[in-house]
C-alpha cells in the first residue's frame, strides 16, 4: 500500500477530464493536480519549450511525494515523454498510447481520425502508434488548435463552439472515418459539440478512461494503490485561479480550491 497522491499536469485545465476519470476509477486514491494557466497553450510551442516547461512541473511534482505521475497533455505526451521517463525516476502514465488502444477496440472499418494541437498533430505520434499496432489501418489528422481557448474560456457548447468545430471538422466528416480520436485532453469539453457534428456513426475517442485504467493496473501490480477512505484532491495553476476553480467545479462536480504557484522556481 502507498497513500503518497497521484500526480496529474496538464498546460491548463484539459487535464481535468483525466482527473475526474481518475477520480472514478480509483476512489481512494488521494491526487495533486497542476495546470499551466499562464503558459497555455503548449500546441503552438517548440518542443524544447515544451520539454523545459514539463521539466518544471516534473520538478513539482516531485516536490509533492507523488508516488507516479499522469501527463495528462498530448502535447506532452506526444513530445516530451521519452525524455522524461529518462529524467525522472518514477513512474509516469502517458495519453496517446490509451488513445490508440482506445481506437483500435472501436473502428470497425479501420479508417479513422485524430484531432490535437498543431505540435501533437507534427509530430505524427498517433498516426506512427496506430500504423505500428494495425497493418492497413487509414489515419487522417486535423490540427484544431482554438479548441484549447475555447475550453479555457469554458465556451464548448455555444454558438462559437459549433461554428469552430463545423470549420475545422468539415474535411474529416468527408473521409469517412468512424472513429475519431481527442488528441488533447481539452477536446472532450467539446465532446457534444464534436459529436453533434460528426454524427452518431462516428466514435469519439477520449483517451482519459483508458489513462486511468492503466495507472489503476499499474498501481495494483506494483502494490502501490491507496486506501484513503476520504480522497483528497488538490489542486494549483500558474494564473487565474478564479476560473479555474469555476471549471474545475463543473467538470468534477466537486468543490474545488485551487492554490496559485510560480512554476519558474522549480
Amino acid at each position: 500500500m502507498d497513500v503518497r497522491p497521484i500526480g496529474i499536469f496538464d498546460s491548463g485545465v484539459g487535464g481535468l477530464t483525466v482527473v475526474r476519470e481518475v477520480i472514478n476509477a480509483m476512489p481512494l486514491e488521494d491526487t495533486v493536480y497542476f495546470g499551466d494557466t499562464a503558459r497555455v497553450p503548449y500546441g503552438s510551442k517548440s518542443k524544447e519549450t515544451v520539454t523545459e516547461f514539463s521539466r518544471q512541473i516534473m520538478r513539482f511534482m516531485i516536490s509533492k511525494n507523488v508516488k507516479a505521475v499522469i501527463i495528462a497533455c498530448n502535447t506532452i505526451s506526444s513530445n516530451c515523454y521519452d525524455i522524461l521517463s529518462r529524467e525522472f525516476d518514477i513512474p509516469i502514465i502517458e495519453v496517446v498510447n490509451p488513445g490508440v488502444e482506445s481506437c483500435l477496440k472501436v473502428t470497425k472499418t479501420n479508417r479513422v481520425g485524430v484531432i490535437g494541437t498543431n505540435t501533437t498533430i507534427n509530430s505524427h505520434a498517433y498516426e506512427k502508434k496506430l500504423k505500428e499496432k494495425r497493418e492497413g489501418i487509414v489515419v487522417y489528422q486535423k490540427p484544431c488548435p482554438l479548441f484549447v481557448p475555447l475550453a479555457e474560456e469554458g465556451f464548448t457548447e455555444n454558438a462559437i463552439a459549433r461554428l469552430t468545430a463545423e470549420t475545422y471538422l468539415r474535411e474529416l466528416k468527408d473521409k469517412n472515418i468512424d472513429s475519431l480520436i481527442l488528441g488533447c485532453t481539452h477536446y472532450p469539453m467539446l465532446k457534444k459539440t464534436i459529436s453533434d457534428y460528426m454524427g452518431k456513426d462516428v466514435n469519439i475517442v477520449d483517451p482519459a478512461a483508458e489513462t486511468a485504467h492503466k495507472m489503476k493496473d499499474y498501481l495494483k501490480e506494483h502494490n502501490m494503490s491507496g486506501d484513503d477512505k476520504k480522497a483528497k484532491h488538490v489542486f494549483y495553476c500558474s494564473d487565474n485561479c478564479g476560473r479555474f476553480n469555476e471549471i474545475c467545479s463543473k467538470n468534477l462536480g466537486i468543490e474545488c480550491r485551487v492554490h496559485k504557484i510560480d512554476i519558474e522556481r522549480y
